[in-house]
């Protein structure tokens, strides 16, 4: 017989719940909210871990962003951070916000493509989105088009190439 590998699903095991299942009812009422809210943006809805998050379009990354600020009951004042994620087919954004009247933290997600990283900017809805804007852009090579300076913040200049990429030869780079 042969060895039985530990990470094999096992045959009758069960399908893992369903993410949103997941939320605890205070957050599933806010995802439920903000896709309806959305709903002319084409948003899916889900769940990133026990965050409530939508899967928006890029070309509507702005429209939503501006919905989720501005509405009373969602009221997502504050940028909590941006993040890029690298699939090597194409890249994710991850926008985290924050209500601080609400306590809440809502999540939206975007996808660009790898071969023509091109997303509207946001710092027009958070000025903090400036430095996570300039940072995606030295790292991955994300570009964000209405953004006020996209120079430098992480990398000089003159340095080729984006370090954050998996494809980026880490190992191989000299400085000098």
């Amino acid at each position: 017989m042969p060895p039985r590998r530990r990470n094999a699903p096992e045959a009758d095991a069960e399908p893992p719940p369903d993410p949103i299942e997941l939320l605890s009812p205070t957050r599933r009422a806010t995802l439920d909210h903000a896709a309806a809210l959305l709903s002319k943006f084409a948003p899916t809805p889900g769940a990133l871990g026990d965050l409530p998050q939508v899967v928006v379009p890029s070309e509507h990354i702005v429209s939503t962003c501006l919905a989720c600020r501005d509405d009373a009951e969602l009221d997502c004042r504050m940028l909590l951070c941006l993040a890029c994620v690298d699939y090597q087919e194409r890249f994710e954004l991850v926008y985290f916000l924050q209500s601080l009247a609400n306590e809440t933290t809502f999540v939206i997600k975007t996808q660009v493509p790898y071969e023509t990283p091109l997303l509207p900017s946001v710092t027009e809805v958070w000025p903090a989105a400036d430095w996570y804007e300039r940072e995606a852009h030295d790292l991955f090579g994300v570009s964000f088009e209405g953004h006020p300076d996209l120079s430098p913040l992480l990398l000089y200049p003159e340095f080729e190439g984006f370090p954050g990429r998996k494809e980026f030869p880490f190992y191989e780079y000299r400085e000098f």
